[in-house]
This record gives C-alpha cells, structure tokens and sequence, in this order.
C-alpha cells in the first residue's frame, strides 16, 4: 500500500470521501440506468441486441470518480475502456457537460457512440476507445506528441495522460510494444490504471498473476503501484487471525475468489476458512464479524477503496510513467458481481429497483438531479476547475503543388519521396517546419537520409554522437529537441499510434502538424487496424509503403506486398495514391501534405517502389498551362499517358510499377495492329468515388473520368498492377466495357525481375495476350 498523504483544501479527508461515496453511488447508478434504458426503455422495433456493459461499468466506477471528482486537471487527458462508455457519460453528466436527455440516446442512431468516440460523442472524449489495446497505449503516443508540440510551438502545456484500461486488454501485444519501447520510459506524465476484476468476456482468468504483471512493468521502468486490498480489509489483519486471512486471500485462485462473492453469509463462513492450516484461526475470526461485516469484506478491494486511491495518485513518481495495478470485482455493486458471465447481462427490473434503492436514485426519475449537499457543490467545482478553454487553431502553412522542375534520368518513386521531403524544406520553411517523421528503425532504407541528416533526430533532450567523427559515416544521428524525425523501434504499432497522436494536435492543441511515417509496404497491413484507428479519432498523417509489390523480386513471398494498393477503396477518411514516375510522386506526396492539421482534412497513404524507371517515359508536358492540366490529373487519380491515333481498340489502365510493361505491351500490340490507348493510374481509392459519383452515391468530383477515360475513346480495358487485380478491375463500370484485371493473386516467389512478373502474368507478354483476346484478334 502507498501513504496517506492526500488532503484537500475544499474539504477535511473524511467529508471529501463521503461527498466522494455519493458522487460513485450515482455514477454506478446512471451507467446501469444508461444501458437499461437504451434495452429496455427505448423502443427497438428490429428486437436486435442493443447492448452494453453494466458490470465492466461498475468495476471502474470508484477509480473514475476519485480521477474526475479529485484529481485531473484541465491539461490532463484520459483514455477510458470502451467497456465503460457509460461510467463516462454519467461523469460528464454530472460536470454538466451532458444533457440528461442524451442519456437516452445510448447506441442509438447520432446518439452516444457504443464505445468512447472523439469525433462522434457529443461529450468532451480525450481519447477513442473500442479496439482493444490500442486506447490503452494511445496516452503513451499523445503524451509524446504533446511534448513535441510544446518543444517547438508552445503552447501544448504539460499535463498527465491516463489510460484506464481492463486487465484482460493487457493479453494484446500492443500493449507490450508500447510499454518497452525506448521512447516510452521517460515519459512521467503516462499514468496507467488497470482495473484488475481477473475477468475476461467469457470467464474467471484462472491464472492471471499481478506480481508477473508488475515484474514486467518494471523491467520496463515503470512505477508499479499496487492496491490489493481497501482498509476494511486491511484492519482485520491486524486483528487475531488477520495473518491467515491475508495468507488465505493471498493464496486463493481466481476462479475460487470470485466464487466468494456469490456466496450467502453461512456459505462464507464454511468456505472462507478453507481446509488447510488456516481454517481453525480463520473460523474464529470470521465469527466475530456480522453478517453485512463479512459480506463487505470479502469484496473489499483497492481499487473500490476510495482512499487508497486518492493516496495512489499522491504517490506517482513523475519522472517515470506510472502503472495502478487496481484490484476490482466486475459487477461491484450490482446483482451480477463476480458472475463469471456478467460481462453483458442486465440487471432485471427488480435488481434495477434495489440498486436504486441503495444508491439513493428514483427508478421512476433516473435522471434526477443529486440532492444539494457536499456532493452537488464538489461536482460544481469540479466542473469549473476542469473546463478547458476553446482551442484557437492555427491554420497550417500552405504546402506548394509543384517545385516547377522535371526529374529526368532513371529513378524510382522511393528516391523521388525523399527528394521531395528536401525540396519542401527550401521551398516552403514554414511548411517544412511542421513536418515530423516517423519510421520503425527503417529510415536509411527507405530514403530518409537526407532529410534526417538535415533536420535531425527528435529526443527531449540532446545525445551524443558518438559517430560524427567516423569518416564512413553517412547517415548522422544528432539527437536534440529541435529534430524532426522519431526514431522507434521495430514495432509497426508503436508507429501508426504515434502517427494518428501526431496528427490529432491540430484538434487537441490549435498546433497543426505535417506527420508522415515510412515503413516497408508489406507490414503494412500489421499497421493498419490501430492506423484507422486513428483515422476514426480524427488523426490526419500521410503513411508511405515503401517499397512494395512483387516487384521486390529478390526478397521473395514474406515481403512482397499483395492487398495494400486497393487501401484507398475501402479505408474511410484516407486517399491512396500510388504513382509510376518520380514527377507523379512529388505531385502526390505534396497534394498528400496539403490535407493535414485541418477540419476539412484527411489521412493518405503513399505506396511507392524501388524499381528504377526511365522518367522520360513520364512524358511530363513542358507547357506551363499543360503540366498544370496534367500534374491536376494525377493529383484525381488517372491521367492518359499515350493516346493511340484515331480509335483505340483496347484501353491499358496500369499502376504504379508496371506502367513500363503497359507502353512496352502497347508497343507490341501497335506492330500487331491493335491501337491502344495506355492510361497511368495514380489512385484507385479517387477514381472508385468518382464513379460512385456518377451513380449519386457520393459527392466526389468526377472530371477526371472524362479527361481520363473519355467516352469517345471507350474500349475494353486491360487492367495492371503489382497487387490484387481487383483494385482495378471496377474501372470496367466507367463505360460498362469488358475488363480483363491482371495483378498478383498468390504468394510471390524470389527470382529476377522479369521471372517473377512472367510468374504473376503481368509481365508485357501477358498484357499483350489479355489485350488481344479482349480484342478477338486471332
């Protein structure tokens, strides 16, 4: 246990725990009536399961209500379980930041969001919540982003981030990741509190131990704080037999523990004492407690004891991130508790009136306000205390559409990607300045070099090199505030989490930033479900796959990408773009910055390649007014690269990487007499829209369709990519045309370039035989 050393100067200790007792009673109580109401009250002419969480409430209902009603600050920020949605809702309730008609609205169509929403609640919400174990390390990414903010736009302030998180969601990797990685370990403001019911959705955990759970943590460097047990528990072992109770409690199995709390009195007294060596002095000490004494006892955790919260917070040690390992019982308070299947039953309308009854609530008036007393007047204050004012946002610096030059030579979209990064820098500074990257230790292979070497590595505080003074040195580390470039490790989680935080502080904070991350395309898809996280919590950030495909010939299946391309069609609030040329790239990666940090905004995801291409294959206009029209195609999603004359029998829409073998099959079909147009395709994602939009299923613009695929020059279409063919294959429906869609359908295999592309059918030979059996040529 941690000291006493809480005091408040509202309130002497023992009044401020009882106003304390009130507010919990009425916070267990409006969850559970919360949740009632939208199964049981609201109509529901489907008779679909609405659902929600009364006892995943409950178990946190004491560590909420000592947070928001003692200790957070204005600056402080909370991820709260998705689980526990409610208890939240009822807290903003009662700080005045949520009507009580909404309280009605739980999962219903606009109202409150099942699980914790940012963008979708209409309470203050610091952090979505609702895929596991990505809210729980959310305050770990949002603490270091805040530090980056306020290191070079002040203004962030300082302030704790907590997450509040269950302890089955500590079984998710990324938990872990995020725990031990380097960065992470001086973060002191990161405050962790598990609710610790030994539960999971279907049954007791049989051998969760919080002692493995501490070693962890602190191999890691963390504080571990652990509240086991409340104070009634705590003077019975002072008390003759008090050793063999702990010793008892200590040893006991979950399964056995929870089994307890379903117990009568009688039943307890037999089956507390247990069989071993402590049941004679354990039976005497049970029989000098009564029967509501016993009953209490057994239940009486940490983590429902008010005051051995309050004492925790006190005890956190800032310059470290902390972790409350808070013993709980899930269902505290409620029929179901300990049930090992109470996870989403609901309490029936009889319990639901003795819970009101006890908690001193109004079954006929649910939402009745607190009576006035101590408890009223502490939420009052409360409520002024953590009301944070407007952000002011500023608007982020313009970001340039063209650097008005034309790459020539060989090169590839990768170099092009990291050129562009430099380019920005002396072309737009202000810009430049809100850029930040972000790679899981990938940035020397991925083109990153020049521009870590200009601008530096971020770290709080400036390190060493030891290296400058090695002349082989080529990529310079110089740690310091002022760099722009995060350094992670290996982990793909810990990137995009960071990635969707850096891209929150426009919302967060008025301080826009321009964050990209960099990692291999084919662990993208590992990233991916906590990077629409993001995305759904209103996170803006350019993620960059790179490189990519089969065209990875050498690397063989593991790292040769398959899905990734057809991102852009199924990933709301982000666009794909994935261009063949170096000029296309720069277009896109510039578009790309150009909608961060804003309301208005989204996420982009870049997927580029290592393969060398001749750039003069671009065939990039030299006419001002003309490479206007063309870089604003490739921005919408397509633009034609070779118009054959007159007619064109066949149309090859190719992407990416394997536009070469489009003009190369367009070559060899024009000496076979089929005319073929060949148009380069830079985004799927855009060009789906844009006929969706056709249809009045979307409000995209759809011009680039009519400069791209012209209906004057509607034929069948080939399709190409190094990816899934179905990316492409829905650009058939733009003229309802036949469509043959080539691209990888299995695992890849190492090889030369050529060999693999012959493997997968989108080598030219392959495109040249799709486009004449498309045509009926013999």
């Amino acid at each position: 246990m941690v000291p006493d050393t809480t005091t408040s100067p509202r309130t002497g200790r023992q009044e401020l725990l009882t106003a304390l007792g009130e507010i919990e009673q009425r916070v267990l109580w409006l969850s559970a009536a919360t949740i009632d109401h939208a199964n049981r009250v609201r109509p529901n002419p489907t008779g679909l399961k609405v659902g929600g969480h009364q006892a995943s409430c409950a178990s946190m209902v004491s560590i909420m209500t000592t947070l928001w009603f003692h200790e957070l600050t204005a600056d402080d920020r909370v991820s709260v379980k998705p689980h526990a949605s409610p208890a939240l809702h009822a807290v903003n309730h009662l700080l005045g930041e949520l009507p009580a008609e909404a309280l009605t609205t739980l999962r219903s169509f606009g109202g409150l969001q099942s699980y914790p929403s940012r963008t979708k609640d209409p309470d203050p919400v610091d952090y979505s919540t609702g895929s596991v174990g990505i809210g729980a390390t959310a305050p770990i990414w949002g603490a270091l982003a805040r530090r980056y903010v306020e290191g070079r736009f002040p203004g962030a302030g300082t302030g704790r981030q907590y997450a509040l998180l269950g302890d089955a969601e500590l079984d998710e990797g990324a938990c872990w990741e995020a725990v031990q990685d380097p960065m992470v370990a001086g973060l002191g403001e990161v405050v962790w509190i598990v609710d610790l019911n030994r539960q999971s959705l279907d049954r007791v955990v049989p051998a969760l131990s919080a002692e493995r759970l501490a070693g962890m943590f602190e191999a890691a460097g963390w504080q571990v704080l652990t509240l086991k047990y409340g104070e009634q528990l705590t003077e019975l072992f002072s008390r003759p037999g008090g050793e063999a109770l702990r010793t008892r409690l200590d040893t006991m199995g979950n399964p056995e523990y929870q089994r307890l709390l379903r117990c009568t009195p009688a039943e307890l007294r037999d089956r507390l004492p247990g069989t071993g060596s402590t049941r004679e002095p354990l039976e005497r000490l049970v029989a000098t407690l009564d029967d509501d004494a016993l009953h209490s006892a057994v239940r009486n955790l940490g983590g429902h004891d008010l005051g051995a919260l309050l004492d925790a917070y006190a005890a956190i040690d800032d310059p470290r991130p902390t972790v409350i390992l808070a013993y709980t019982v899930k269902g505290r308070g409620l029929h179901s508790e300990g049930h090992p299947q109470n996870h989403s039953s609901l309490l029936t309308r009889d319990q639901l009136a003795d819970l009101a009854t006890r908690t001193g609530a109004d079954p006929d008036d649910p939402w009745r306000p607190l009576p006035d007393g101590a408890a009223a007047r502490l939420c009052a204050e409360r409520a002024e205390e953590l009301r944070r004012p407007p952000v002011e946002r500023i608007a982020p610096p313009p970001v340039p559409t063209d650097f008005g030059r034309t790459p020539g030579g060989t090169g590839t979209t990768q170099q092009a990607f990291g050129r562009a990064l430099l380019d920005l820098s002396r072309s737009a500074p202000e810009a430049a300045a809100r850029v930040v990257t972000v790679s899981p230790d990938v940035s020397s292979s991925t083109n990153l070099g020049g521009w870590l070497n200009k601008v530096g590595v971020w770290s709080p505080t400036e390190r060493v090199d030891w290296f400058a003074d090695d002349a082989e040195t080529i990529l310079h580390w110089r740690e310091n505030p002022t760099g722009q470039h995060v350094e992670l490790g290996i982990a793909e989680t810990n990137l995009v989490g960071l990635l969707g935080e850096l891209g929150a502080t426009w919302s967060r904070w008025g301080q826009p930033l321009l964050p990209i991350g960099i990692m291999y395309d084919p662990f993208v898809n590992r990233a991916l479900e906590p990077w629409q996280f993001g995305i759904y919590a209103g996170g803006q950030s350019l993620l960059v796959g790179t490189p990519s495909g089969v065209t990875l010939a050498p690397e063989g299946g593991a790292h040769q990408s398959i899905t990734t391309p057809s991102l852009g069609l199924e990933q709301p609030g982000c666009t794909t773009w994935e261009p063949a040329f170096a000029q296309d790239a720069e277009w896109c990666v510039l578009a790309a910055l150009s909608l961060l940090g804003r309301p208005d905004g989204g996420s982009a995801y870049l997927r580029l390649s290592t393969r060398p291409v001749d750039q003069s294959l671009a065939a990039v206009p030299a006419d001002p007014a003309a490479r206007e029209r063309r870089r604003r195609q490739a921005v919408a999603g397509a633009y034609g690269l070779r118009r054959a004359e007159g007619t064109p029998d066949v149309t090859l829409a190719a992407m990416g990487a394997m536009v070469p073998e489009a003009l190369a099959a367009a070559d060899r079909l024009a000496s076979l007499g089929v005319a073929a147009d060949v148009v380069c395709v830079t985004s799927p994602g855009l060009l789906f829209r844009a006929t969706q939009a056709r249809r009045g299923l979307d409000d995209a613009p759809q011009w680039v369709l009519d400069q791209a695929f012209p209906a004057a020059r509607a034929a069948p279409l080939v399709t190409l990519l190094d990816g899934h063919p179905h990316t492409l294959a829905f650009l058939g429906t733009v003229h309802n045309t036949p469509v043959t869609p080539l691209g990888v359908t299995h695992f890849g295999q190492s090889g030369a370039l050529d060999e693999v592309y012959r493997h997968h059918g989108i080598d030219t030979e392959s495109v040249v035989r799709a486009a004449l059996d498309l045509t009926h040529r013999p």
